[in-house]
């Protein structure tokens, strides 16, 4: 790995960590307010946004920012962070120990280095993947706090977990070949695959701050990362807007689940 890389992660983990010690001083203390798309935002995300944004501009001055609650158009640069300075506010208000900091680093509009901390649980999950990016000064690796991870070959069975989002409730009303787990958080659904706890998952509704940091990590350790929309998600297009635009995804540990989860979300969508 290049002194480039090597920064690359040092700058991730002092920056969240960072950020991580002041938001566990206000997790379950703060009030939040509903945005124009209904999601909760509160000072605290706030505040990490705008430090996290201004350790990149020192740091990076070069690269280009786009973070959930500031710059939603992709910028006209090489390098681009995408950031989301507290992935999983609902459960960080109410008192739920399970929400995060997630950052992806994008090369020409596709993720190569994710980082997503979550300090109440005391995970840090980090990888890198360089794809059809044409970077070949690093190596694909995945890893939970610093032990490499892969995602599992299991076979479904009721004794496996696959994690839903809110807005796909209306599976459990179809007979899954796993246990069912809601965690509230959209990273944090798809990186528990990446580390071999659960066998897939699906996001109704994720923007793109909030797959930046777990697509890397995702693709790392083995797992397959479909889009249920059909459309490629990267690149990203220069100057185009993301505030809006939502991401479906389908996440199973291994290319051979795709084939057993994905009928039950298109028998959703049918009914």
């Amino acid at each position: 790995m290049t002194d480039f890389w090597t920064g690359v992660l040092s700058f991730a983990q002092t920056t969240t960590a960072r950020v991580g010690t002041q938001l566990l001083q206000d997790f379950g203390q703060v009030q939040a307010s509903q945005k124009a798309d209904g999601s909760l935002v509160t000072q605290a995300d706030r505040w990490a946004d705008e430090e996290i944004r201004k350790a990149i501009a020192s740091h990076y001055p070069r690269h280009g920012i786009l973070s959930e609650e500031a710059e939603h158009k992709f910028p006209d640069t090489e390098w681009c962070w995408i950031i989301d300075p507290l992935d999983g506010t609902t459960n960080f208000t109410r008192g739920i120990p399970i929400w995060g900091i997630s950052i992806g680093l994008f090369y020409q509009g596709t993720p190569v280095f994710g980082y997503v901390h979550f300090p109440p649980i005391g995970q840090t999950f980090h990888g890198f993947w360089s794809g059809k990016s044409g970077i070949t000064d690093v190596e694909n690796s995945a890893f939970l706090n610093g032990r490499a991870i892969r995602s599992s070959t299991d076979d479904p069975s009721s004794n496996h977990f696959f994690n839903l989002c809110s807005r796909s409730a209306s599976l459990l009303q179809q007979p899954l070949p796993c246990k069912i787990r809601m965690l509230g958080v959209a990273s944090y659904n798809f990186l528990t695959i990446a580390a071999g706890a659960a066998l897939g998952g699906v996001e109704a509704t994720p923007k793109i701050w909030d797959i930046a940091g777990a697509w890397v990590i995702v693709q790392a350790a083995g797992g397959a990362w479909v889009p249920l929309d059909s459309q490629p998600i990267f690149p990203l297009k220069v100057g185009q807007d993301y505030s809006a635009k939502s991401f479906p995804t389908l996440v199973a540990s291994s290319p051979e689940l795709v084939p057993v989860f994905k009928p039950f979300l298109e028998r959703q969508v049918s009914d």
